[in-house]
């Protein structure tokens, strides 16, 4: 009878052959594609002003089809107060004295960039658009190129936790242990190299660090339990989910409202989209709009831990040996 063999050295570089341009297309893409289509889609913007100017400018930007999603505000202080609450990237404020355009680089320089150009776009030929940056972009990464560079290094800081508590042998509440602390020190160690030396981060010290510590742990406990449920291929599931996809659409770089329909939201489900956004509001909006980052990032964090400890009990449960039934003695 043929047994079966080991596939040829052949074959298996042939694999590895065909593999590789692969995933290399495939990274590529994940990665270019939202890049190479930013523009904005149903933006949050507001408008204040008589009703009537507020009514042109409304029609004027709905020109743009699809492009932005129009706030009606009774006046400047509500709309001032609506940007700095994050309920809107900007705000357009027409008075008798003019228009002003009410921005907030810190919530992302593309998209305020973006909104000064649609708005000066769409003025009377001759009018001056006055520009009032109501929550700027730290002057030490006054472009966000800092803040946007810094999501991919947590993302491997987390793997990196997550894949060396396993590779260490720890299991069960041991592991969990060992993910929560290392999580905690690299929020203190990034808080104060992001805000403290670089000035990248500038708002409360102690809940950047929180932040960063939670995301550490969400992406080393996704890691974690994963490997705990399905062993090596959990590894790889983990770094599609959090490295590869996540930061591709994390939207940080600009904003998920500037990235293809559904790929933005998909990517605040995902740990780096969520950490880019928290990190956004407790740095620089005094935690304004942080909730729903911060609960998809406990979501990851718990439901990793959960896999990680009873994952390993239940793999521990199936692989003890069957009792073997007492002989029946012969009477």
């Amino acid at each position: 009878m043929p047994t079966a063999t080991a596939p040829s050295a052949g074959r298996r570089t042939l694999a590895v052959l065909v593999l590789i341009p692969v995933v290399a297309a495939l990274a590529l893409s994940v990665f270019a594609w939202p890049a190479a289509r930013i523009a904005p889609r149903d933006l949050p913007l507001g408008v204040a002003g008589p009703a009537a100017a507020a009514g042109a400018v409304e029609k004027e930007l709905g020109r743009h089809e699809g492009a932005f999603e129009v706030h009606r505000y009774a006046d400047a202080e509500a709309a001032r107060a609506a940007v700095e609450h994050r309920d809107v990237y900007g705000a357009v404020v027409v008075t008798a004295g003019g228009t002003e355009l009410l921005t907030a680089s810190a919530g992302g320089p593309v998209v305020a960039g973006l909104l000064r150009e649609a708005v000066a776009a769409q003025a009377p030929a001759g009018a001056q658009v006055r520009v009032t940056d109501v929550v700027a972009a730290p002057a030490d990464d006054p472009r966000g190129a800092a803040f946007g560079a810094s999501l991919l290094p947590l993302a491997l800081i987390g793997a990196a936790t997550g894949v060396v508590t396993v590779l260490t042998g720890l299991r069960g509440a041991r592991a969990a242990a060992a993910l929560a602390g290392a999580a905690a020190f690299a929020g203190v160690t990034v808080a104060a190299l992001a805000d403290s030396w670089l000035g990248v981060l500038t708002g409360d010290w102690w809940a950047e660090a929180g932040v960063v510590g939670l995301t550490v742990l969400a992406i080393g406990a996704a890691f974690a339990g994963l490997a705990t449920l399905l062993g090596k291929p959990g590894f790889g599931l983990a770094a599609v989910l959090t490295i590869l996809v996540g930061n591709a659409f994390s939207g940080v770089t600009s904003a998920p409202e500037m990235l293809p329909t559904g790929i933005g939201a998909l990517g605040q489900l995902l740990p780096p989209g969520a950490a880019g956004s928290a990190l956004r509001s407790v740095s620089a909006f005094d935690g304004a709009a942080a909730g729903r980052p911060l609960l998809v990032l406990s979501v990851w964090a718990a439901a990793g831990l959960a896999l990680t400890v009873f994952g390993d009990r239940r793999r521990r449960g199936s692989a003890a040996p069957a009792a073997t039934p007492a002989p029946v003695l012969a009477s």
